[in-house]
């Protein structure tokens, strides 16, 4: 299947790995008044691509230099079997396209897994970071980590532990979550507006998860004993350059009981934040409303 994203692809080494990724600037005639702005890098969540973008980098990238890349182990980069997939490995790919591909200062734009991405990314790039952008971030908090005793501690720990020995079952697991049935209803569960759960969304997910390796990341993602990265707290702790949070506020996944406020527990006092009507993937729900504070948000960098 064809990019979503009407941009130009290319390929990116990484760890000596082919890394997908597309760019696209503003037409001639009004780039070079814009040659001071930073460049904006989307990055995408779990089991998603750079297509997931095919609403934002067109609109953006009239006024910005814009890139998107398929993190190792997604879309239509490499998925080779001995990393180990997790934050630390996204984190240093992000930072080195940044440092390598795009080599100016650039606002980090991640939603879900890829929020978490944009912000350990962007807490490492130091100056080179000119903002942050999360659209439903996924990542704990240090509060989170606490040690916890009882049956239920027991339990989850002999479950995960059936489930890393199982490969039977996760073979199965893995089966089920790639069928376009399961793609389009767990889609459907998380989009509020159901619009643009469309054929080639569900494509788009299910096509990576054919090709070769996709399984061994599947369960190095899924391995509790991991890398995890820092929490959430930590990095916001690091972070000096501004930051947007883009709320979907019917994220039935995200948004669990005192998640907003320990946000703003711990990010900076200047932080912006916009709430949407939308569910997890705001950026594709209702991309229109995305664009627009994005924009009015980087003309105020």
């Amino acid at each position: 299947m064809s990019s979503l994203v009407a941009a130009p692809s290319s390929k990116w080494r990484y760890l000596g790995h082919d890394v997908h990724c597309v760019c696209k600037t503003p037409d001639q005639d009004t780039f070079p008044q814009n040659i001071d702005s930073p460049a904006v890098l989307f990055i995408h969540g779990f089991g998603a691509s750079t297509d997931h973008w095919r609403h934002n980098i067109p609109e953006i990238s009239k006024a910005y230099e814009v890139h998107a890349l398929d993190l190792l182990g997604f879309g239509r980069s490499a998925k080779p079997g001995e990393l180990q997939y997790g934050g630390p490995l996204w984190r240093d790919q992000i930072v080195a396209y940044v440092q390598e591909r795009i080599g100016r200062p650039t606002v980090l734009v991640g939603n879900s897994l890829g929020g978490y991405a944009a912000l350990a990314s962007g807490s490492a790039l130091g100056e080179k970071a000119a903002g942050v952008v999360l659209l439903n971030a996924a990542g704990y908090f240090s509060k989170d980590k606490r040690p916890v005793k009882g049956f239920w501690a027991t339990a989850r720990k002999t479950v995960g532990e059936i489930f890393l020995k199982n490969v039977v079952l996760q073979r199965l697991i893995f089966e089920n979550l790639r069928q376009p049935s399961t793609i389009r209803r767990t889609l459907n569960q998380v989009y509020m507006n159901k619009k643009n759960v469309d054929d080639d969304l569900v494509e788009s997910i299910r096509r990576p998860s054919m090709d070769k390796g996709a399984f061994n990341v599947f369960k190095s993602v899924f391995d509790p004993g991991g890398p995890q990265g820092e929490p959430l707290d930590e990095l916001f702790a690091k972070l000096n350059s501004p930051l947007l949070l883009l709320w979907g506020n019917r994220d039935p996944w995200m948004n669990a009981p005192g998640k907003r406020e320990t946000y703003k527990l711990h990010t900076p006092k200047a932080t912006k934040e916009v709430i949407l009507d939308a569910g997890h993937c705001p950026h594709d729900e209702v991309p229109q409303e995305v664009n627009s504070a994005l924009l009015d948000w980087l003309q105020e960098l």
